[in-house]
């Protein structure tokens, strides 16, 4: 019996290796080590993240002015028409101001049904376009809208103001901006007791600039007043520095 059991032993402790090695060859190599310090060093650079604003005023040197003219019909066809005729008085006027075609584009177009309070039938037809207009001398743009109105024919208006070329406002405040933050960042550093090195990364969070707007309805008797006042040109930014 002995005879015979030996042999089954060996040939099951066979079949057991055979199959821990091909269960082995499936399975995918996995290394597992600790960091040493070299590496830990070479990925990692101490540093201080900061961040600064700034604002920068300017007084506007272009106001946008939003023109609005519309029509109500009995068929869309009809109120397509007499919004045609609205829109050449209207243009018409706005070129008689000195506007130059590129200061002004169309900003909507619109015709549709109008339905009753119920909303189970359909009234008339109205038609409705917007036109932009670009005006560079901001201290008379409230005689141009008086204009628009009384002599254009337009039924709703908007005004905004801005810098035709920000760029150079921009440009101050960004450079306010990282110098705030190098202020934190060493007031950081002094804290720490550690010397504040040089620039990693800068990033710039700005969002828009603070543009005034203003709407109107019909123009009133009296001229129109617009005090046009100053805008601010804010600039956010994100600044990592080296500590050596």
């Amino acid at each position: 019996m002995r005879a015979l059991l030996l042999p089954v032993g060996i040939a099951i402790t066979c079949s057991l290796v055979v199959a821990a090695a091909v269960t082995a060859l499936n399975r995918p190599v996995v290394l597992v080590g600790s960091p040493s310090a070299s590496t830990v060093n070479s990925t990692i650079t101490p540093a201080i993240l900061t961040s600064g604003d700034a604002i920068v005023s300017r007084k506007p040197d272009l106001a946008v002015v939003g023109a609005g003219i519309q029509s109500e019909q009995s068929t869309a066809a009809a109120a397509q028409s007499d919004l045609a005729g609205k829109a050449a008085k209207l243009v018409n006027r706005i070129k008689a101001l000195g506007v130059a075609d590129k200061d002004l584009n169309t900003n909507g177009y619109w015709v549709g049904p109008v339905y009753s309070p119920s909303g189970q039938s359909i009234t008339g037809y109205r038609a409705s376009e917007q036109l932009q207009v670009k005006w560079h001398n901001v201290d008379t743009v409230g005689k141009a809208l008086d204009a628009i109105v009384q002599e254009g024919g337009a039924t709703n208006l908007s005004v905004s103001f801005g810098l035709a070329d920000p760029k150079s406002a921009q440009a101050e405040a960004r450079s306010l901006a990282i110098a705030d933050a190098r202020s934190k960042a060493q007031a950081m550093a002094s804290a720490a007791g550690v010397r504040l090195g040089q620039v990693i990364q800068v990033s710039d969070l700005s969002s828009n600039s603070r543009y005034p707007s203003v709407s109107y309805g019909a123009a009133q008797a009296v001229p129109t007043q617009v005090p046009v006042g100053q805008m601010d040109v804010q600039v956010t930014v994100e600044v990592d520095f080296a500590i050596v």
